[in-house]
């Protein structure tokens, strides 16, 4: 009896769950049955949001770029012409002092100098006398003769002393020469110079002495300075160049040599100098094939910028005002693709345009060709770009 109990039980659990999954599957095919189909939706595709600017034909100054360190343009050694003890020295001439045109720098003791001089004065007196001593004789050779040889010439120049009088004229030469010697010596204990300077170093003080050829100090002009830019050679058709003496001699005279800006960094602001493009070096650097260009700034300490002085040492960037080009687009050079290539934006959609670009620089391209007056150009960088795509615009906002 208990066994059978068993098989009943376990029969009707099995019932139980036939029942539950036929339950189940009628339920789903229910749902099913009544569900809805899903309605389709159309993806919107959105075409990129491009920013433009319009472009407009305009004149433009070109302007060359480069840098370069300021050097003296007249740098000199004061050194002696004649030995001797230091006895006076200017009190400018200190590192960094300023000197004026003609002024005494250094004083050598002159006392030596002047007893030459001295000596040579009374050279020159004793030749003279020589000499009219010789002439007198002469004359007095010339009555003799006369007088008991009138029809008759000398068989000798000796008799009318002519050999003695040229020897004492070339004594009395030699007097005046070595007079004019001492005489220049005596002025070369007083050292100056014929321009204005400053001075960079200073190699002696009072009471030393010093011989001919040793330094005394070092000096630079006032007057000028240089700075050396290195360019590429294609950009020496933006502005006039003198090339050769006769060119420099004419752009002097009508003063139409190119004129740049000189812009340092000094103290913490920026100051700025005008200059004027004179000249080439001499050759092209063989390591970067630059040509260097050499710009003069006049009186660089008469254009004191803020209380900033242009001296040699400082590294500057120079902006060379050159020629203007008529009616070219200027373009961002970040709008430029594929090297000649610009974006147009028209109509919604954008046109790939190939252009005529005259110059670069390190701002914007310069386009003569490829473009129509007040054409929108796209100024955004897009990963993929079609001829034709759809786009959506919106200005710069500091157009």
């Amino acid at each position: 009896m208990p066994q059978s109990k068993k098989v009943i039980k376990t029969v009707i659990q099995i019932i139980l769950v036939l029942i539950v999954l036929v339950g189940g599957v009628v339920a789903a095919k229910a749902l099913i049955a009544m569900r809805k189909p899903p309605q389709r939706k159309e993806q919107k595709v959105v075409p990129p949001l491009v920013k433009v600017e319009t472009v407009r034909k305009q004149d433009v100054r070109m302007l060359v770029r480069g840098n370069g360190t300021v050097r003296a343009k007249t740098l000199v050694q004061i050194v002696p012409q004649v030995p001797g003890k230091i006895v006076a020295i200017h009190n400018q001439l200190l590192d960094g002092g300023f000197v004026n045109k003609g002024e005494v720098l250094v004083t050598i003791d002159p006392r030596d100098y002047e007893l030459a001089v001295q000596r040579a004065e009374a050279g020159v007196a004793r030749a003279q006398v020589k000499l009219d001593m010789e002439k007198e004789e002469a004359e007095v050779a010339h009555r003799e003769w006369e007088q008991l040889h009138a029809d008759k010439q000398p068989a000798s120049s000796l008799v009318f002393r002519k050999p003695q009088i040229r020897q004492a004229q070339a004594e009395l030469a030699s007097a005046r020469a070595e007079l004019d010697t001492t005489k220049l010596n005596l002025e070369r204990t007083r050292i100056s110079l014929p321009f204005a300077g400053r001075v960079i170093t200073k190699n002696a003080d009072i009471g030393q002495y010093v011989v001919m050829g040793q330094s005394v100090a070092t000096v630079y002009g006032t007057e000028a300075i240089e700075i050396s830019v290195p360019l590429e050679d294609r950009e020496l058709a933006w502005f006039d160049v003198p090339m050769n003496a006769n060119t420099v001699s004419q752009n002097t005279q009508n003063n139409t040599r190119s004129e740049a800006e000189v812009i340092a960094d000094f103290a913490g602001a920026k100051h700025r100098w005008q200059g004027r493009v004179v000249r080439t070096e001499g050759q092209i650097n063989p390591k970067t094939r630059m040509v260097h260009i050499v710009i003069e700034v006049k009186e660089p300490f008469e254009q004191i910028a803020d209380n900033a002085v242009l001296q040699p040492g400082m590294f500057v960037e120079v902006v060379i005002a050159g020629r203007t080009l008529k009616d070219v687009f200027v373009i961002p050079r970040s709008a430029v693709h594929n090297i000649d290539e610009l974006w147009v934006a028209q109509d919604g959609r954008l046109y790939i345009r190939k252009v005529e670009i005259v110059r670069r620089d390190k701002r914007f391209v310069y386009v003569t060709a490829g473009l129509e007056e007040k054409t929108d150009i796209v100024v955004s960088n897009l990963d993929i770009v079609t001829d034709q795509m759809k786009i959506r615009t919106i200005r710069r906002v500091d157009e």
